[in-house]
């Protein structure tokens, strides 16, 4: 099931800004890659990129980036939330990037319904150590919160052998169950948009 009318924001959580290369960055252009195959068009951005505000208001004022970002995320009806791992958990700018959507929780649509209800999320980790099912169970819990409704399977990740130097963008290609994850996650995030589209959920 597609649409051509269905679009994918991908914030990216490095820790790296632009150009430097980003193991997180790399899925996340490959989940862009998967998504184009539903005729699904995505935009990425890497959030340290850009002057998130610490908070949890919709604009903290000043030169916050969050209200153009939001504006994006908005228009979007999937959002994919990439991170790498630190210290076993999500990073900081995926963190805030949840705390900016708490704003979401006051927002309702013209029936009373979150505005957020009628989204889809996923995530996508990258890491050298354990955490990857912490990291997604994390952040899925933080989506469905304000929110998001998240597909079966609706993550994909990477993790190499702990206490290593290997990173994701080290590889000489990308493993088939990594590839199989994007290929599932994405295929059924645009599945659950359409239906979603199709049939909202209940007015309360």
């Amino acid at each position: 099931m597609t649409d051509a009318s269905t679009k994918a924001l991908i914030l990216v959580c490095t820790l790296s800004p632009s150009p430097e290369k980003s193991s997180s960055d790399l899925l996340a252009h490959q989940v862009a890659e998967a998504f184009s195959n539903h005729s699904v068009q995505s935009e990425i951005l890497r959030i340290v990129d850009h002057d998130v505000k610490p908070g949890v208001k919709k604009d903290m004022g000043g030169a916050d980036a969050w209200p153009a970002i939001r504006d994006k995320l908005m228009a979007a009806q999937i959002l994919v939330l990439a991170t790498p791992i630190w210290v076993g958990h999500p990073s900081s700018l995926a963190q805030r990037v949840l705390e900016r959507l708490d704003a979401e929780l006051s927002e309702t649509d013209s029936q009373g319904r979150p505005i957020l209800f009628g989204k889809v999320a996923m995530v996508a980790v990258v890491g050298n150590e354990d955490g990857a099912h912490h990291v997604i169970a994390d952040l899925s819990q933080g989506l469905v919160e304000v929110g998001y409704s998240v597909p079966a399977q609706g993550a994909t990740y990477w993790v190499g052998e702990a206490m290593h130097s290997i990173d994701y963008q080290d590889l000489e290609a990308v493993p088939e169950v990594t590839a199989n994850a994007t290929r599932i996650s994405t295929r059924n995030s645009v599945h659950l948009a359409a239906l979603l589209r199709e049939r909202p959920y209940p007015a309360g």
